[in-house]
């Protein structure tokens, strides 16, 4: 079990609905506007953390917005007071240094609320169109963690000097450096056994894509049994929560988003011609049938108010301390979790 208390989070919607695109009671938007709003709302219901994926274009539609991570993180930490900004990153479209000096902006901006969340990349597409090299998927982790190895100590305000396959960084040092803590926490996205190398390596926090909880706990296992040079890894999961008073009622909100999903086979099979075969993610998600992005629903919490909370309870005991949650209707489904699910996990954390 986790020393620290279960911490709740929101995906950002950086690319509009995360269960289905064609929902009436959520139609498609992904502007800045709604992000601001969404966020600072989270903020005042007591959630402690969002995530904002990073995508120079929409994977799903290309025809449709995106929001732009870091310039929205920015932004974000500047308007908020207390939930932290976690940005992913794709060391393939940043210099190390750039990204760590951007990084320790935001990190001034928020008072020490920032965090970056390193992922591998697994949509082709989005480096083809930028005329980027789109290496395969170990080559990518090993780019990723000779990138993070300048990243990291720049981001503690270290002297970098760094000769590598990929990067060359003499004299380098960040100022000024974070003035509340080391600096901003580090994220890890991935189950391959190179993301765990890396995640055991140099990440303060795995983030695990929604399963059940014998899975995770296998992968958490692994993990722990892994060599570290710091702290202890922490551990997150990302989950699409279905809550209803009754297990009929939450049961016929999830067939509603199922169906609905059916219709973005069409685009979704567009997409999959792009993604990356080796990405442990999708082959993941392939397993079950499941509502949501970053295995959804495969982690179970669909049921009674009390029915999530329990399973929350049982994840938290497992290890998990960060949910990265996800809804839709993203602001409703997201109050009625405040309200009535965040209570009884506290409830149950105190007894």
């Amino acid at each position: 079990m986790t020393n620290f208390p279960p911490r709740f989070g929101i995906w950002a919607l950086v690319h509009g609905s995360r269960a289905a695109r064609q929902d009436p009671e959520e139609p498609f938007d992904a502007c800045w506007e709604r992000n601001r709003n969404l966020v600072l709302e989270a903020e005042r219901l007591g959630f402690d953390s969002t995530l904002v994926a990073q995508h120079t274009f929409n994977p799903h539609n290309p025809a449709l917005g995106e929001l732009e991570a870091w310039t929205g993180s920015a932004a974000l930490a500047a308007l908020t007071s207390r939930i932290e900004i976690i940005a992913a990153i794709k060391p393939l479209l940043y210099n190390p240094v750039v990204l760590a000096k951007m990084a320790l902006q935001i990190e001034e901006i928020s008072g020490g609320r920032f965090a970056i969340n390193l992922v591998n990349a697994w949509n082709k597409a989005e480096m083809d169109k930028a005329g980027l090299p789109f290496p395969e998927h170990d080559a990518r982790y090993t780019l990723g963690d000779e990138w993070l190895s300048v990243v990291a100590p720049l981001m503690r305000g270290e002297l970098v000097n760094h000769k590598g396959p990929h990067f060359e960084v003499q004299g380098a040092q960040i100022v000024p450096k974070a003035a509340t803590r080391p600096g901003p926490r580090i994220y890890i996205g991935g189950e391959s056994e190179p993301a765990r190398a890396l995640a055991a390596a140099q990440g303060d926090v795995w983030f695990i894509n929604g399963q059940p909880i014998e899975d995770v706990k296998a992968l958490i296992a692994d993990l722990a049994r892994r060599p570290r040079r710091d702290q202890p890894l922490r551990y997150g999961l990302s989950a699409f929560v279905i809550a209803r008073r009754t297990e009929a009622e939450a049961q016929a909100a999830y067939e509603r988003l199922a169906a609905l999903a059916e219709l973005d086979k069409p685009q979704l099979a567009k997409m999959a011609v792009h993604t990356d075969k080796a990405v442990v993610m999708k082959q993941t998600m392939a397993k079950s049938a499941r509502v949501g992005t970053n295995g959804g629903t495969a982690a179970g919490l669909v049921g009674t108010y009390d029915q999530v909370a329990e399973r929350l309870k049982r994840f938290h005991e497992a290890g998990i301390e960060t949910f990265m949650l996800q809804f839709q209707p993203f602001e409703a489904e997201m109050r009625r979790f405040a309200e009535e699910v965040m209570p009884r996990v506290n409830r149950a954390k105190a007894a």
